[in-house]
């Protein structure tokens, strides 16, 4: 699979705990070229007309969650096309009360994108409560 920068990337398949530990570091070094590439730690989406932010929290919850799945792995790739194209599907949900990743979120908004070969592409997003900022918080592929 070549990610966004051309260079080919062999992702394990498997599940055992070599596999994953083996994705969450894929999944880690693409954040760490993202944020290279992206200073500012943001990219503007064009359906929501607004920037959406990558932070910290944002390449925990998609390392843990997206390395369980080859293809949510593969969908990480494909980081800057997501956040720049996916689109807001139905309205937004308020955060689970009982998740303090979610707690200074007002609402999350779920967004999808399609990817080639891959499928649809989950992006969840948090909007802070104070500021409104859009913060990725989750990136996984939905299993059809």
């Amino acid at each position: 699979m070549e990610a966004q920068d051309n260079k080919t990337i062999e992702v394990p398949m498997g599940n055992t705990k070599e596999d994953i530990k083996a994705r969450e570091a894929i999944i880690s070094d693409v954040y760490k070229c993202w944020y290279e590439a992206n200073p500012s730690k943001a990219a503007y989406n064009t359906n929501l007309k607004d920037y959406i932010n990558v932070r910290f929290l944002s390449i925990n919850e998609t390392i843990h969650h997206a390395s369980m799945s080859y293809l949510s792995t593969l969908a990480v790739l494909q980081l800057d096309l997501i956040l720049k194209t996916a689109h807001q599907v139905g309205k937004p949900v308020k955060p689970k009360p009982d998740n303090k990743n979610q707690a200074d979120f007002s609402k999350i908004l779920i967004m999808e994108c399609p990817l080639i070969g891959i499928g649809i592409a989950k992006l969840t997003v948090g909007v802070k409560k104070k500021t409104g900022m859009k913060i990725q918080y989750c990136i996984t592929a939905i299993e059809t």
